[in-house]
């Protein structure tokens, strides 16, 4: 169970490959002093749910910055290596329907001319984003959490043992869909990009705002849909500001591509800046 927010008690974690259709099965637990245990199918070592649930139940629960702490320190560690790689790593977030994958997959075929872009894909079940990823001609691992409401650096981690991006190019990794928890947890991404759709309430960013704070870029999707919505686009970018006056806002839309030049550009210039 993570600690954090109280999700994955008993939970399976399935990392697949599109390109060989293998998919690596973990059952993950983390106990109370922040040992995180997984057994895998594809491993020989074994613990007993049994033995697991009763060091979890029978001790002390850890306090959530143990929990936080080393996950940090895993994402440091990814960190190091997409820098030694010369990666650009890009965590998106938003809630569900919010169009982090329509964005993703224009984005792809927009920029693969001038940019090499894989992809972690995260969801609780199936691999149907990760399909349309692959749609695109990228690399693309999929990651799903089962019970678990976000992506933590040890599934970044495993995941990039088998994406194996190529040198000098760009990691996107599509956070589950969620507004609360993945802000929590660093991965090692150079940046972190929140995806607010305008089908959504411009009050998100003061509803949610540990979201919004811990992100460097908000990118307000679907503005083809404005003349049919109530929603208050210079409203949501004061609440954005209000909440986190550093953060960098882009409109766009991925189905008329309005926008989307402001984005790239912003893209293309994190590679340089690196």
């Amino acid at each position: 169970m993570c600690v954090t927010c109280g999700c994955s008690d008993d939970g399976e974690v399935k990392i697949t490959n599109l390109e060989t259709d293998k998919a690596e099965h973990n059952h993950t637990h983390t106990l109370p002093d922040g040992t995180v245990i997984t057994h895998s199918h594809n491993h020989d070592t074994h613990i007993e749910a049994s033995q697991v649930h009763a060091k979890i139940h029978n001790t002390t629960i850890s306090l959530e910055q143990d929990i936080l702490a080393k996950n940090n320190l895993l994402a440091a560690q990814n960190r190091g290596w997409f820098k030694g790689r010369n990666i650009l790593a890009l965590n998106l977030m938003s809630s569900p329907g919010a169009g982090k994958t329509t964005l993703l997959t224009r984005t792809i075929n927009d920029l693969k001319q001038q940019l090499s872009i894989s992809v972690i894909e995260g969801d609780q079940e199936t691999a149907n984003d990760a399909k349309k990823i692959k749609e695109t001609g990228s690399k693309v691992i999929q990651i799903n959490t089962g019970t678990g409401c976000h992506l933590d650096a040890s599934m970044i981690d495993r995941g990039l043992q088998q994406l194996n991006p190529p040198l000098n190019s760009v990691v996107m990794i599509e956070n589950v869909g969620n507004l609360v928890c993945p802000a929590l947890f660093d991965l090692g991404e150079q940046a972190k990009v929140v995806i607010l759709s305008v089908t959504e309430g411009e009050d998100k960013p003061i509803k949610y705002p540990h979201m919004f704070r811990a992100s460097d870029v908000m990118i307000i999707t679907k503005i083809d849909l404005l003349p049919y919505l109530d929603f208050d686009v210079q409203k949501c970018i004061e609440y954005a500001v209000q909440v986190n006056p550093q953060i960098q806002i882009f409109q766009v839309s991925a189905i008329t591509g309005a926008g989307l030049d402001n984005w790239y550009k912003w893209v293309t210039g994190c590679i340089v800046n690196q």
